[in-house]
């Protein structure tokens, strides 16, 4: 399976295609879209998009990990990590799509 990755502009693109707005204003709406999911997650709150799934800020603690190359102990620091869980409805849908 060949795959390609999804850009912004493909997204303007596909936009401009369905809605037929122009290329700058869908443009726009695409970038004014992604900020503010990034800003709710830069607050620390849930993104859920209903059908496609939650985006979630979660905190990891202080611990301590290993240098893969010399074995020593080192401590990771603690730091907030997004995590994504695709919703029921798009598990099916790549499910479907994997299947044909």
């Amino acid at each position: 399976m060949k795959s390609r990755t999804l850009t912004r502009a493909d997204l303007t693109d596909a936009l401009h295609e369905h809605v037929g707005l122009t290329r700058h204003d869908c443009s726009h709406l695409v970038e004014q879209t992604l900020d503010l999911i990034a800003e709710a997650m830069e607050r620390g709150q849930t993104v859920k998009l209903s059908g496609f799934g939650v985006f979630q800020v979660r905190a990891k603690r202080e611990r301590v990990g290993r240098n893969p190359k010399t074995g020593a102990p080192a401590t990771i620091a603690p730091r907030r990590v997004i995590g994504f869980r695709a919703s029921q409805v798009l598990k099916s849908r790549i499910e479907r799509a994997m299947s044909q």
